[in-house]
């Protein structure tokens, strides 16, 4: 139920105004004087304010502007006389929702009224969803505890505030829109849009358009003017995902916008400013391209201001147990069973660390979700996952990668060496625990990892 504040300081006319509003669902709260009803709003929830102009001591326009220092979209509709409708214009100015003039009839009062909350409503769910959204991409939410993820954490953390441009670098499926995304989050730009286009998904002359908009007329079935994603991100940040398929004829033009901050939109011959974040991303090893010349060597330098390289998912492993459980908190809702799944048993947490990984998180995602939804117990098993991933298992020793002449103990030795490490990496270098996940005893772990001579981040 929305809350109405009804302030004037004749005694009687908001009694009279409440009761009217009450009749047509709405909750309301009672003022007779400005200051009264700073404190009620210091103290309550209100969703309009409804306020006589003229009042002594503090009259309609003070108190609009008190509200709208406290919220600048709390809607405040203004009560008028007919002598003083060039104030009720000012208050307009001022930010008031709308004014009525007194006397008026009960319809048009609530007319003004539902337009007003509504159009707050719409205000406080965009509010929410923004909340949430910003929530969602804080740095604490990228899951990570290895120390390359730890290094890209503090990265982040220097670089957000910034406005300078950023290429990120990483294998598909590593979470570079997730990293850009925290980037404009924690940004001054969080309250702008955060735009996100990739350049792999669109034909050249489909793409050109969508980046810089077109005018009426400019090619066959453009039907009406359209704006491109550069103009919809003006004041905030726009994402260019697979940045190194972009086109030579199309690398020319986003030169020349990260230059010049203009554009033209296609067939149009004015020039249009831009305020906006250039984020970039890409599977591919830019400078190889350049080398190779399929990218422009200004270009890369104009986007290479600040750099971020995403790891590979092989490439920290410790990280797995981590985002399995995340993942199985996010899809534990849709799982249709009495039995809430718990975690994943000890065989699959030791064949996760040994697989590859080739699609990295997203690939770890989709089989943590499938294997939640399948899953008969409270524990996520070999046989809940994708049948590619149970298939790709036979290889994890890469028996092929040992010199055909290599002894056996040397073999043995091989394999125990990286057992240990894995070891370690799962218990985060607890060596009792990684012992218990060996199966031998502490004492017994020490000496091997004194006999190997592996380094423990947390000696014991």
């Amino acid at each position: 139920m929305e809350t109405i504040l009804i302030v004037d300081d004749e005694k009687n006319y908001p009694l009279i105004l409440s009761a009217v509003l009450e009749e047509e669902g709405f909750e309301t709260l009672t003022a007779n004087s400005g200051q009264q009803a700073l404190k009620i709003l210091k103290d309550s929830d209100v969703d309009l304010v409804l306020t006589d102009m003229k009042m002594s001591v503090m009259d309609g326009i003070a108190l609009l502007e008190h509200v709208k220092k406290k919220d600048p979209e709390l809607p405040v509709i203004m009560m008028t006389a007919y002598g003083t409708v060039e104030k009720a214009v000012e208050a307009m100015q001022k930010g008031a929702y709308n004014y009525i003039l007194k006397p008026f009839d009960n319809q048009s009062m609530i007319m003004y009224v539902r337009k007003a909350i509504d159009t707050y409503r719409v205000v406080k769910e965009n509010r929410q969803l923004r909340n949430a959204v910003e929530s969602q991409y804080r740095f604490d939410n990228i899951i990570g505890k290895s120390k390359a993820m730890q290094d890209i954490f503090e990265l982040i953390r220097k670089i957000a505030p910034t406005p300078a441009t950023v290429l990120i670098e990483g294998e598909s499926g590593t979470g570079k829109e997730l990293v850009a995304k925290s980037l404009h989050f924690n940004s001054p730009r969080r309250s702008a849009p955060f735009i996100a286009v990739n350049c792999s998904a669109f034909a050249e002359s489909l793409l050109e358009s969508e980046l810089f908009g077109h005018e009426k007329g400019a090619f066959t079935g453009a039907m009406s003017m359209k704006k491109g994603r550069f103009e919809l991100a003006d004041g905030g940040t726009l994402f260019l995902d697979e940045i190194g398929e972009l086109s030579p004829n199309l690398q020319v033009k986003l030169l020349r916008v990260l230059q010049e901050k203009t554009f033209e939109r296609v067939g149009g011959e004015k020039t249009i400013s831009a305020d906006i974040r250039i984020i970039a991303a890409t599977n591919k090893n830019l400078e190889q391209e350049v080398k190779a010349g399929r990218f422009r060597e200004d270009l890369y330098y104009r986007l290479n201001v600040l750099y971020i390289h995403l790891p590979p998912l092989r490439e920290r492993p410790e990280d797995i147990r981590l985002l399995s459980g995340h993942f199985i908190k996010k899809y534990a809702d849709e799982r249709k069973s009495d039995i809430p799944v718990a975690g994943i048993d000890q065989k699959t947490g030791r064949l996760f660390y040994d697989y590859h990984w080739p699609g990295n998180v997203r690939e770890l995602e989709n089989a943590i979700e499938r294997a939640v939804i399948l899953c008969p117990s409270d524990m996520i098993s070999v046989s809940d996952l994708p049948r590619n991933f149970k298939a790709d298992l036979t290889n994890a020793l890469h028996f092929d990668d040992i010199p055909a002449n290599t002894s056996l103990p040397e073999t043995l030795d091989m394999i125990e060496q990286q057992m240990i490490k894995r070891a370690l990496k799962m218990t985060n270098h607890v060596q009792a625990h990684a012992a218990q996940l060996l199966g031998i005893g502490k004492s017994g772990l020490n000496m091997k990892i004194k006999k190997y001579n592996i380094r423990t981040e947390n000696p014991e």
